[in-house]
């Protein structure tokens, strides 16, 4: 996907004066550093001193020991899957090389490949995955476990390996900064996992290549931060990256200075990432995860290290903690909201581990867990890893100054997210918040008034997901698009503007009216009520309501306006089966073995179909990860709205 000069015009639109000032000065910096490349300074004396505590490793649940080493010894075997491509090449892999497309990215100087253009380079997210290193760290993570040096000379030889093919500002792997930070919080775990192996102080610290690629990858996130309408989960990655490396690896002139400033950042694109409530401001989940991941990894390098943190940096992290255990349903799974990448921000755990368990499981251990949080019964590795350098907050549970929810939150008004939750572990998010951050909104989708419903943790009004970012521009388009989602389009336009893949250019307000989300105990009833001005001259307002005692969910929508075209759509589950006749859906599907049911009344105003699995537009489909889709049915009506028009659909659960 190449950018047009119409893309470059829209996104300096959406720039600020600082902004473009800061960026001017990164292009002539690009420019000097072409020819003028300084060498690593000589170390000398380094040593690695922020090891585990004594027992970590013990600590770690055998289950979770054995998750990880079934991994690793797939990884030994060359196996591995990225982004629902299986790759059997990884004995000894090609850092360049994209197995979807067939196609290596160009080598050069960094800042000359053009990355965003597939045809020249291949899908880049393929191409730089397996450079993050995290595979690396379950290999890492297993010679810790288990004492079989395979494990570590595997991690050698690809690390010599790398380091040998990618010089510093050379090739794909030199070009973005959420790269090079995720990279460097690996390398700090890999040399931490590593520790016990007698070959390790010669693979770092007394290997002037390593030392070069480690002082090179500080320079340039110290050089090149994202900046303005950027500074959003990539800026997290890059200063907690930048942070871990200077606290680990203080080997250098420059790192007390890089520790610092990386400090610094840290902690104020936390907070402006982050509501006051505690959800991430970019309004994607997924990132939310990513976020509070870099976050505690950030803080377990300053309490190894002994660098005192701002207790902001806690506080966000103890709010982000709560905020998920209040959102995800019985089965611990968090909204499916914005764009999702599969992005993690440190990998010690072998498939099959559920992260947002992980996430609560750490969080219980680091802050202390509330009398509301849901259980957790899974286990993990890097939970007991984390909570092992990471100096406990007692201060959390005691000071006053520090106040958290009394009763599980429902509604988040900075994030205008609200979760209506009924019997029968019936579980529906409301979206009547902002639609994105910053001026670009840049991983945001124009999903204003959508609802998400689930029972059971089973997807029944399901959010589609993201499937893929560059080099499919019309599946960008359909997965992040109002048609994508389960709400209302008028006249086939969006309520909000794309200017590109990552770009808004007109961002649609919503307000919510109505958000009584109490509970539902006695047969009561919750509701939420809220409206957008996507629609220029129209007011689209939706009323939700869920009835306990009926386990009934009730969508009123309401148009004002001029008579308008209008698409109204419910994207259902993957595992859902529909029997649509006329406006009246049955939904069937199966869990732990038992049948479920519910009907679907849908809005007799409009003409219904069923639609799956369709390419010529893409519609009926359904992304459970990055680069992965699969069929899955949309009801889709059609009809028009003239004036006050209301559309009513009831959905039943039953028994």
């Amino acid at each position: 996907m190449t950018m047009s000069a119409g893309w470059y015009l829209r996104r300096l639109s959406r720039m600020g004066p600082r902004e473009v000032g800061g960026r001017a000065g990164d292009a002539v910096r690009r420019r000097r550093w072409r020819s003028a490349r300084p060498d690593c300074p000589s170390v000398t004396g380094a040593r690695f001193t922020a090891v585990l505590p004594a027992g970590t490793i013990a600590a770690v649940p055998p289950d979770a020991a054995k998750r990880l080493v079934a991994d690793a010894d797939r990884l030994m075997a060359g196996k591995a899957e990225f982004f629902g491509v299986e790759r059997e090449d990884l004995v000894d892999p090609d850092w360049w090389y994209d197995p979807k497309t067939g196609r290596r990215a160009p080598w050069g100087y960094a800042f000359d490949v053009p990355y965003r253009d597939e045809e020249a380079v291949g899908d880049i997210k393929q191409i730089w995955e397996l450079s993050r290193h995290q595979y690396l760290t379950v290999l890492a993570a297993a010679y810790a476990i288990t004492g079989d040096e395979r494990y570590a000379e595997r991690v050698a030889a690809h690390l010599r390996s790398w380091w040998a093919g990618n010089a510093p500002l050379r090739g794909a792997h030199w070009t973005s900064g959420i790269e090079l930070g995720i990279r460097l919080l690996s390398w700090v775990w890999i040399r931490r996992l590593l520790d016990g192996w007698p070959g390790v102080a010669a693979l770092f610290e007394g290997n002037p290549v390593a030392l070069r690629q480690i002082w090179h990858h500080q320079r340039w996130l110290a050089a090149f931060p994202s900046r303005g309408s950027s500074a959003n989960n990539h800026v997290i990655a890059e200063a907690a990256g930048q942070f871990a490396a200077a606290c680990a690896f203080g080997w250098f002139p420059s790192s007390a200075r890089w520790r610092a400033d990386a400090l610094r950042s840290l902690e104020r694109q936390l907070r402006s990432n982050t509501f006051g409530s505690g959800l991430n401001r970019e309004l994607a989940t997924e990132y939310h995860g990513l976020v509070l991941e870099l976050g505690l990894a950030a803080l377990a390098e300053a309490d190894a290290g002994g660098v005192p943190v701002p207790a902001s940096v806690r506080l966000v992290l103890l709010r982000m903690t709560d905020a998920l255990a209040a959102v995800v349903d019985n089965r611990l799974r968090p909204p499916r909201q914005g764009d999702a990448d599969d992005g993690h921000g440190l990998v010690v755990d072998g498939a099959g581990t559920d992260r947002w368990a992980s996430l609560l499981t750490t969080g219980d251990a680091v802050f202390g867990r509330l009398a509301w949080w849901p259980q957790v019964t899974g286990t993990d590795v890097r939970s007991p890893l984390l909570a092992a350098l990471i100096r406990p907050y007692p201060e959390n549970r005691t000071a006053p100054s520090v106040s958290r929810p009394a009763r599980r939150p429902a509604h988040f008004a900075d994030a205008g997210m609200t979760i209506l939750r009924g019997p029968e572990e019936i579980w529906c998010r409301c979206d009547g918040g902002p639609h994105g951050f910053l001026s670009i909104a840049a991983h945001a989708h124009a999903d204003a008034l959508s609802v998400e419903v689930r029972h059971d943790g089973v997807d029944v009004l399901a959010d589609p997901g993201t499937y893929c970012y560059h080099g499919q521009p019309e599946w960008r388009q359909y997965f992040r698009s109002t048609l994508g989602h389960n709400t209302l389009r008028l006249d086939g336009g969006d309520q909000s503007v794309s200017g590109g893949p990552f770009l808004w250019t007109r961002q649609a307000r919503s307000r919510v009216l109505v958000a009584d989300a109490s509970g539902t105990s006695g047969g009561g009833t919750v509701r939420w009520c809220a409206e957008h001005d996507g629609y220029q001259r129209s007011v689209h307002r939706r009323r939700v309501e869920l009835t306990a005692a009926d386990r009934e969910l009730r969508v009123v929508d309401e148009v004002s306006g001029p008579r308008r075209s209008v698409h109204l759509a419910f994207h259902l589950g993957p595992t859902i089966a529909a029997d649509l006749v006329d406006n009246r859906a049955t939904l069937t599907w199966t869990r732990d073995g038992r049948d479920r049911s519910a009907a679907l009344d849908l809005p007799g105003e409009l003409s219904w179909r069923a639609h799956r699995g369709e390419t010529d537009p893409p519609l009926g489909w359904y992304s459970a990860g990055f680069g992965r889709k699969e069929p899955a049915t949309t009801l889709l009506g059609t009809g028009f709205a003239d004036g006050a028009q209301g559309f009513t659909t009831v959905l039943r659960f039953r028994g």
